[in-house]
């Protein structure tokens, strides 16, 4: 059995049970093997997740498309992310948990050189895009947490929520994400021209 086989079919399995329901043993038997043949590809539970986070992440790294601002570049960066994420049950939970390896290191490497080829110091591209990746994971671990039901509470007392939700859109969602990105975009792009860098 191929090594993208089985991951194929744990990304699957995670869709149906989520991270904590996922196990070695599940995934055998969803595949319809005994555990030892998985084994074969992967030595315990983290490697296989770790695999699958490469399987994620890797195909959407990348520079900017011709005439790109970075700008737009880490922001379309930034939506293809969550999509990424959203697009798993628990996506966000795994890739937080998981080592992409060494080729998405690579990848990694490649973005960063095309900030420091824009005029970013390795420091500066190196934190603009953990901040953008950070923001985006923890964004999507918030969307996809389970919500236990909260107390009673009376709109009445809190008319600056209601007031924000009816004029924003709720705290989560395309609207709220798309703030927030704006927001740290804005500001790398402020720190760089008081910077003398812009």
């Amino acid at each position: 059995m191929a090594r993208d086989t089985v991951v194929r079919a744990a990304l699957e399995l995670l869709d149906e049970v989520g991270l904590d329901g996922l196990s070695v043993r599940r995934l055998a038997d969803a595949l319809g093997v005994r555990n030892p043949a998985l084994y074969w590809h992967f030595r315990n539970k983290q490697e296989l997740l770790d695999e699958m986070t490469r399987a994620l992440l890797a195909p959407g790294m990348g520079g900017p498309r011709a005439g790109e601002t970075w700008q737009e570049w880490l922001t379309r960066r930034a939506h293809r992310y969550r999509s990424v994420l959203l697009s798993h049950r628990d996506g966000a939970r795994l890739v937080a948990g998981s080592d992409p390896g060494p080729g998405v290191a690579r990848a990694f490497e490649e973005e960063l050189r095309v900030l420091t080829g824009l005029g970013f110091t390795p420091g500066q591209a190196l934190h603009t895009i953990a901040s953008v990746s950070h923001y985006t994971t923890g964004f999507v671990l918030s969307e996809q947490a389970a919500r236990s039901p909260g107390s009673e509470v009376d709109l009445e007392e809190l008319p600056l929520l209601v007031a924000g939700v009816r004029e924003g859109g709720p705290p989560g969602g395309d609207e709220a994400f798309a703030f927030g990105l704006r927001a740290i975009v804005t500001g790398v792009a402020a720190a760089l021209e008081d910077a003398g860098q812009a």
